[in-house]
């Protein structure tokens, strides 16, 4: 009788958790590779992308979301871990954080200990040392993370330039059939990702799926036809192409990675400073927006296969980038800087809901937007959320939204190895008509191996590091100290203030203007000097640089709050496809 008993209840026990798991929203994670928010959705009017636009059409979206660290391996350890950098103490590519600093749990480990399937195709964690050449298998994934086999081609010469040889360039679009097994890495990624959803859609378990596009990451390695969207005539420059004359030299990056390309070579331009010749500028810009819109084609057939297996009312969707890349902005390229430009990132989550943004659509959820047809589909959007927000906040954020419990806040200053984040939950701002927090803040830094450019300033090594720039982000400004930083011990030196950056947004939302040093505020440093010194020596960089900043602006502010990306831009664009905002 016992052993029938116990049989009995083991089997409802077993039915009970089959049935919570059914339950439970899936988790489709989209990241893409160097892409700031030039997107439809995000009042970019140049730009093509329908697939994504129709996403955010449908969904909450982030207007002013900042990456820890503009460069890839520790911004996405960072969001992953929902650790800052200088808890994960990645500033570079060579170090395997649960190794280097602490074994901290990641977003997809936490899901598989909680009955989660989870799967990684193409760029989620950054390959190589960075994710211990495994891409953290078997911590986060159930099964190996999948890479695509033409991505070993990216950087080889298959380019072919205009004297009809084949190049390692930095503008490479080509014709697909003539690549390497006729296609490309995120034609790859989409097609593996989608047969992984086939796998899922019947599947008791539910699934934790991220899946890491690797453009508009450089080379421009990206089919031909999507030049034909952004013609030449049509494309203009940077507004602000020139470097600020109040640029601190620490402050800028002389774009190193995108001056070892072929054609860029040939340019002869002078380090550090030298300006790209403008109708090459042109040539880049436009290559990017390509290369955004073959993403963009990419994130579609991977959206309406979720659709065509009856997965979308069942999974939570999520889409954001490692970091920006500015395109000529300063006279800066590439990311590697604490700019808007480099920093801000779109950050989505489309939450399955009946009473979600999306009811009332008598489609599909997401029919593929083939951006060469010109649909005449038009979007309309008014879920915009316009707090400050970070991506260490993502973590916490989806935890929440798929019903398991969120990590509990990590202390201000701490190497805490258990589960807890440095991030908050978002969900709770999920209300486009609630008042802004303008006490709102992001944190992001870069480090730097002198006062002035050198060859390695983008990606120095970790024991090369003499100064550490931190740049805290607000809803009205963005105050960044540049710090003397040991390699060796990790430690910043306060005190050590090598040079300092404050933009107004208000009336400078480009960043071009420095304020930091002008005379009428010296009088605050004096006040402020008293206040610092009264702190605790726990107290971290962060909670010094928000007081500090509060003193610096004190009786600045000139009219309304307007900051970079914070007003609605409500614009109708001339494609009928565009989201209208």
């Amino acid at each position: 009788m016992y052993i029938y008993v116990h049989k009995c209840l083991f089997l409802f026990l077993h039915v009970l958790l089959v049935s919570a798991r059914k339950e439970r929203r899936n988790v489709l994670f989209i990241i893409a590779d160097d892409l700031r928010t030039s997107l439809g959705c995000y009042g970019d009017i140049t730009v093509q992308s329908p697939n994504i636009d129709q996403l955010a059409s449908k969904s909450h979206v982030f207007l002013n979301a900042f990456a820890q660290q503009a460069v890839c391996a520790p911004s996405r350890t960072s969001m992953l871990t929902s650790r800052r950098p200088d808890t994960t103490r990645l500033y570079d590519f060579k170090s395997y954080w649960r190794v280097h600093s602490g074994n901290y749990t990641t977003l997809p480990q936490y899901f598989k200990s909680q009955g989660y399937t989870t799967m990684s195709v193409g760029k989620v964690f950054h390959p190589g040392i960075a994710s211990n050449y495994t891409d953290d298998y078997p911590y986060s994934w159930s099964i190996p993370a999948y890479h695509p086999a033409s991505f070993k081609f990216e950087k080889e010469k298959l380019c072919r330039g205009e004297d009809g040889r084949l190049h390692a360039n930095l503008l490479c679009a080509v014709n697909v059939t003539e690549q390497p097994g006729g296609t490309l890495p995120d034609m790859e990624i989409a097609h593996e990702a989608v047969r992984l959803l086939k796998t899922q859609a019947n599947d008791s378990n539910p699934f934790f799926l991220a899946v890491g596009f690797h453009k508009p990451h450089i080379p421009f390695r990206i089919p031909q036809e999507y030049l034909r969207l952004y013609p030449m005539e049509q494309m203009s420059l940077a507004p602000d192409p020139d470097v600020p004359k109040r640029l601190p030299p620490v402050a800028y990056n002389p774009w190193a990675d995108i001056r070892k390309r072929d054609d860029v070579q040939k340019l002869n331009i002078s380090f550090p400073y030298g300006p790209i010749p403008k109708e090459f500028q042109l040539r880049i810009r436009q290559h990017y927006y390509a290369a955004v819109s073959y993403m963009d084609a990419q994130v579609g057939q991977l959206l309406s296969a979720l659709d065509a297996l009856g997965l979308a009312q069942s999974t939570l969707v999520v889409f954001t980038s490692d970091h920006g890349w500015s395109l000529g902005e300063h006279g800066e390229w590439a990311k590697y800087s604490n700019f808007d430009v480099a920093t801000r990132v779109p950050l989505i989550f489309y939450v399955p809901e009946p009473s979600g943004p999306y009811r009332g659509f008598e489609s599909l959820s997401f029919p593929f937007m083939d951006v060469f047809r010109q649909s005449e589909f038009i979007f309309k959007f008014d879920n915009v959320l316009q707090n400050v927000v970070e991506l260490v906040d993502v973590f916490p954020t989806i935890s929440h939204l798929v019903g398991l419990k969120t990590p509990p806040p990590c202390p201000e200053v701490s190497l805490q190895k258990e589960l807890c984040t440095d991030g908050k939950n978002l969900s709770q701002q999920f209300y486009p008509d609630q008042k802004i927090d303008i006490e709102g803040v992001s944190f992001s830094q870069y480090p730097r191996p002198a006062d002035t450019p050198q060859e390695d300033s983008d990606l120095p090594d970790l024991k090369d590091i003499k100064v550490m720039g931190y740049s805290l982000r607000t809803f009205d400004y963005r105050f960044t100290l540049w710090l003397g930083f040991d390699p060796k011990t990790y430690q910043v030196n306060v005190s050590n203030v090598h040079a300092g950056e404050l933009y107004m947004l208000s009336d400078d939302p480009s960043e071009d203007n420095n304020v930091y040093d002008d005379v009428e505020r010296h009088s605050m440093i004096k006040m402020l000097s008293r206040e610092l010194k009264s702190m605790p020596p726990t107290g971290s960089v962060q909670t010094r640089m928000k007081l500090q900043l509060h003193y610096l602006t004190a009786g600045m502010k000139t009219g309304g709050r307007r900051g970079r990306g914070v007003a609605v831009v409500r614009v109708q664009k001339t494609r009928p496809h565009a989201a209208i905002f």
